[in-house]
């Protein structure tokens, strides 16, 4: 490693003003900050003390999103080897199938977005940020494993672009760079992430396993005839609490994580990275909501509505919203008290959207979206309403004493 830092030191002044490369000056950066810490130092006043940086950041949400990609891998693999009825498909072949299906969108993800992030980083001449690391292994994550290479490429260009960088780039950015380019191809191109075709890949339809719909768990819940029961409704298409929790089932590649997902939060938030403020208020948000709904004459209201709290919880990709989505720390509230807001409303908006859009079954993502607008004008209330009160304080502490 020695070697390596003597190297790149010795050709530093390439890079810099007046160099001959000094257009890739951030490219040198970039790979000089990865591999080494960084030699930089505060210019100036004021100065924060601290081990953890925007690096350690993002590498800390990525070993966080581990355990729910592993699974996503597997899970896809068990999916198409369960529908094609391979035989005697064991534990690694289903990793291997998994790998081939969803390794292709992961590289996409970040060869293309990459490739953008370094562009605006030459063309601004700034430091490449390290908060892609996690929008290009997130996005892909939302995705379904039938989708195409091509629109993988077109999602993340226009999460990047219109996102993040049309903001300002990593820190300015007003939406979920990841879930803004997925809400793009959710609304562009609609048959091919979402129906009942596109969760398993299917190699020859003719020998596909009969019954076989690739219908979700909430698709199924949305369908419901009137006057029947959600939850016997979901165990008659074979989806119990037990098996939503496990997630073996279809949906985008990490979105049926629960189990995983609920490891990375506790990483998170012993890493101290993690708003476990948001984590809680959207599960108290779904809670709150679903019980209200709840209270509804079940005869007169869709059988959605009576679809028990924990049951929202482990369909769709509630668990790994709140986790990975929800406490973007650029996107979301930043106060105290403004989190626990941002979260409870989310989780409130999941179930709304869910119970109330019939052509729209999960809630997440608009629901995370929404409430990223709403983020800003959240904490100037919050920062308001501690401004009055610290006015009310110190003239009634002036009053005492006088």
């Amino acid at each position: 490693m020695k070697f390596l830092l003597k190297q790149l030191h010795k050709n530093k002044h390439l890079f810099e003003p007046g160099g001959k490369l000094e257009i890739l000056y951030p490219l040198y950066e970039a790979q000089e900050t990865f591999m080494f810490t960084p030699a930089d130092t505060a210019k100036g006043p004021p100065h924060v003390r601290d081990g953890l940086d925007l690096k350690r950041t993002m590498i800390t949400v990525i070993l966080a999103l581990i355990p729910p990609t592993l699974f996503g891998i597997y899970n896809a693999g068990h999916q198409y080897n369960v529908v094609n009825q391979v035989p005697d498909a064991t534990f690694m072949m289903h990793v291997i199938q998994g790998l081939i299906l969803v390794m292709p969108i992961i590289l996409v993800s970040y060869i293309v977005g990459g490739l953008l992030e370094v562009a605006f980083c030459i063309i601004r001449k700034h430091e490449i940020n390290e908060g892609f690391l996690v929008t290009g292994l997130l996005f892909p994550l939302t995705l379904p494993p039938t989708i195409p290479l091509w629109q993988v490429a077109v999602g993340i260009a226009f999460g990047v672009v219109i996102g993040k960088e049309i903001f300002g780039g990593t820190g300015f950015n007003v939406l979920n760079p990841a879930l803004t380019g997925r809400a793009f191809l959710f609304f562009a191109y609609p048959v091919q992430i979402s129906g009942d075709q596109v969760w398993t890949k299917v190699a020859d339809s003719a020998h596909v396993i009969e019954g076989f719909t690739g219908a979700t768990p909430l698709a199924v819940a949305a369908a419901a005839p009137a006057g029947t029961h959600v939850v016997e409704t979901l165990r008659e298409a074979g989806f119990t609490l037990s098996s939503m929790a496990g997630g073996l089932m279809g949906g985008s590649i990490a979105e049926t994580a629960v189990i995983p997902s609920l490891i990375g939060a506790v990483i998170l938030i012993a890493m101290g990275i993690g708003a476990w403020r948001i984590m809680v208020g959207g599960v108290i948000g779904v809670a709150l909501c679903a019980f209200a709904l709840n209270l509804l004459p079940a005869d007169q209201f869709s059988p959605f509505t009576q679809l028990p709290f924990h049951y929202h919880m482990v369909m769709g990709s509630v668990v790994f919203g709140l986790v990975y989505m929800a406490t973007d720390p650029v996107s979301a509230a930043a106060t105290q008290r403004g989190k626990w807001i941002y979260g409870i409303m989310i989780g409130i908006l999941i179930v709304l959207i869910r119970v109330a859009n019939p052509a729209y079954a999960e809630g997440v993502m608009l629901a995370i979206l929404f409430m990223n607008v709403m983020a800003p004008m959240i904490d100037h209330y919050v920062v308001e309403a501690h401004i009055r009160n610290r006015k009310a304080y110190i003239k009634s502490r002036k009053v005492s004493h006088a």
